[in-house]
């Protein structure tokens, strides 16, 4: 569910494009950040030992890149993405749709269909571009999404990051968004009735020191990388 729909859906036929141009200045492109958030929660799930999922619902899906990361994250889960930009989601049923992938618009027939059903909700990039005031609501649709047992990953991008503030500027759809800290992230979804387990910082060094990543492991509780996760389970 992205912030301004008009926006996303003015930009959802070069969308990719547009965010691999603002990204520019890390040296890599979009499709880099979404498979290592990918890769994140898939360890985070197998080390916390979860059941495989069964449904897995990609929040606020955009075209849909992390959909089928998702998909391919997770064989023998049905995924399903779901944004509040129609354009968006034509895009990613064009590209992306097929086997266990589906997608639909928010607040639509698949997304009230979902409800309660959700064993992992996966959302990124989201609560920076919902008003403020609405953030307690959108944390109460990730709730409302989940299973009793079920299990929601939320990154966002980090506003201490001077990196993240520099291609936040560069992206059109971004410019009047409004970030927030991890600590806010949480009190929303606690507000919501989830309780978070687990938050952690991504994405320190640009690909020019990428020989220096393998010390994020190490660096991932100082709030400083260029996204944050906060990884909550049903209260």
């Amino acid at each position: 569910m992205s912030g301004d729909q008009d926006d996303f859906d003015l930009h959802a036929d070069d969308y990719d494009r547009v965010c691999d141009a603002g990204l520019a200045v890390t040296g890599e492109g979009k499709a880099h950040f979404a498979r290592e958030r990918v890769r994140f929660l898939r360890a985070w799930w197998d080390g916390a030992r979860r059941p495989p999922p069964r449904l897995v619902v990609d929040l606020g899906c955009g075209t849909g890149q992390a959909t089928s990361l998702l998909a391919d994250a997770f064989p023998g889960a049905r995924v399903l993405g779901l944004d509040a930009s129609i354009r968006s989601v034509g895009v990613a049923l064009s590209r992306v749709a097929g086997g266990d992938v589906s997608f639909g618009v928010a607040r639509g027939p698949e997304h009230l269909e979902a409800l309660g059903q959700a064993d992992l909700v996966h959302v990124n990039g989201v609560l920076h571009h919902v008003a403020p005031a609405d953030r307690p609501a959108f944390a109460a649709d990730v709730r409302a999404l989940l299973r009793p047992d079920g299990a929601a990953a939320v990154f966002d991008n980090n506003p201490w990051n001077p990196g993240t503030r520099l291609v936040m500027a560069r992206l059109p759809f971004d410019r009047d968004a409004i970030p927030l800290t991890a600590r806010e992230a949480r009190r929303h979804l606690r507000g919501a009735g989830l309780t978070p387990v687990l938050t952690r910082f991504l994405f320190y060094f640009p690909r020019a020191l990428r020989r220096l990543r393998p010390l994020e492991a190490w660096l991932d509780r100082l709030p400083l990388g260029g996204q944050y996760v906060v990884v909550c389970t049903v209260a």
